[in-house]
Parts: C-alpha cells; structure tokens; sequence
C-alpha cells in the first residue's frame, strides 16, 4: 500500500494519468484516506477531483468487483 510515497506537500493530480491515480485506490476502487496516503487536506482534495473526473471520463471505473 502507498504508506511512504515521496509527494510534494500540495501535489497537481492529473485525471489523465490513471496509473498514479491508482495508486491511491484500494482494491474495490474506494479512495484511501488521508492517514494511509499521508497527503495534506489540499492534496487529498486535488487527489478526490482528479479521481472524480477520470470516473465521469470513464478512465477509472466507479467500482471494481
């Protein structure tokens, strides 16, 4: 799991890039929370609308079965 992913302090996430994106998914596809990610608020906030926009774009699913 991501425990100790070497971020700047208020990463840009981009919707596009579903790759880094996932990596703050759990296996079901739910995101992980601020305690397991270790984001600030503001980057766990640009981390939700990144991953928000790539499921309305249909590049990441909404649930993972």
């Amino acid at each position: 799991m991501p425990t100790e992913l070497r971020l700047p302090p208020n990463p840009y996430f981009d919707y596009k890039d579903i790759e880094v994106l996932k990596r703050f998914l759990n296996p079901y596809g739910k995101i992980l929370s601020r305690r397991r990610t270790r984001l600030s608020a503001a980057g766990q906030r640009s981390l939700a609308q990144a991953v928000k926009r790539a499921r309305y774009m249909a590049l990441l699913p909404y649930v993972i079965r």
